[in-house]
């Protein structure tokens, strides 16, 4: 399979529902021919859409791996036409242990794209996503969130199209996840992408392919879960794959463009001035970092290099120079 050394429990052909391991070949110490265990569940009954549900990209990020072990319990195969592949924990390693990177090599899944078939695990792992699950499928949908150190509110992300037919689809998913907000990216995309996220690995097997993130601070928010679980069968009968499914009335989206990030350029505790959603002058004054170990000094305002509103924020009170403690964006209507 693609000269992968990953070997899988489960076969892709048979229809019903099935759950196994990816089996990830790691030879350490305490076991000589062990292997990693990733979770994968197949869900198929007969010909139609094959789509790749993924979560646990980065192991600290937690609403998708909810939904997407409660949809793998609920989804009958009777109650599908075509087929979805679930990995509720594509990094395993970062998973268990609530990490971003794999505690195993220090990989970030998400960075690691397209892999390397003999390369580390988290290496091993993008190579099978991109080259042996991904030229099956014709949709990858995967769940995100800020993690330990951000949070979004619910939001989609998507390029604008490699076609207008392809562009056309993105914004038929946009509408059916039915999220708050949409991130909408400017560029790149297509066949001849480079990116090394698993969106750029899908783009590189015309897989049409969309992204969210999902709350974060290394929590679950329940109206952000509720909003996932509420999209995801959405999706799935936007493209003919549950026809007995009646969706709820749409609700809209804000699409958004990114404008950039703000930066800590001190080290201390911030003190956010902005919340979610808040608008944000260019300049405007949108923090404070404090350092106690010296309390008659006073505190370094920060400031955005850019106008707009916010779309994500860091939750941790703690900054050193180089944490983003803002990402703003730009209503797409006003670019």
């Amino acid at each position: 399979m693609a000269n992968s050394l990953i070997s899988c429990e489960v076969d892709f052909e048979t229809d019903g529902k099935q759950a196994g391991f990816l089996r990830v070949p790691h030879s350490v110490h305490r076991s000589a021919y062990g292997w990693i265990p990733v979770p994968v569940v197949s869900i198929r009954n007969g010909d139609g859409p094959v789509v790749l549900m993924m979560s646990g990209n980065h192991g600290d990020e937690y609403e998708g791996q909810i939904a997407l072990s409660r949809l793998a319990r609920d989804l009958m195969p009777e109650d599908l036409r075509g087929q979805v592949i679930f990995l509720t924990m594509a990094n395993q390693p970062a998973a268990e242990a609530g990490l971003r990177c794999s505690p195993i090599d220090d990989g970030n899944l998400n960075r690691s794209f397209p892999g390397d078939p003999a390369g580390t695990p988290t290496q091993m792992i993008a190579h099978y996503i991109e080259d042996v699950l991904l030229p099956r499928c014709d949709y990858l949908i995967d769940l995100h969130s800020g993690g330990g150190s951000l949070f979004y509110p619910a939001t989609l992300l998507r390029g604008q199209g490699w076609t207008d037919q392809e562009g056309q689809t993105l914004r038929d998913l946009q509408d059916a996840f039915d999220l708050p907000h949409a991130w909408v990216f400017q560029g790149g995309g297509g066949p001849n992408s480079t990116a090394r996220t698993a969106m750029g690995a899908a783009n590189r097997k015309r897989v049409v392919p969309i992204m969210a993130e999902l709350g974060g601070a290394g929590s679950v928010t329940p109206s952000i879960l509720a909003m996932t679980e509420r999209g995801l069968p959405r999706i799935l009968h936007s493209l003919g794959m549950l026809p007995d499914y009646v969706p709820d009335a749409q609700r809209g989206t804000r699409e958004l463009y990114a404008a950039g990030s703000v930066f800590a350029y001190d080290s201390g505790l911030f003190e956010p001035l902005k919340d979610i959603s808040d608008p944000v002058e260019q300049d405007e004054t949108v923090g404070h970092i404090h350092d106690p170990s010296t309390p008659l000094r006073g505190s370094v305002a920060v400031k955005s290099p850019y106008a707009g509103i916010v779309m994500a924020k860091r939750p941790m009170a703690q900054v050193k120079r180089g944490d983003a403690v803002f990402q703003i964006g730009i209503d797409v209507q006003k670019k």
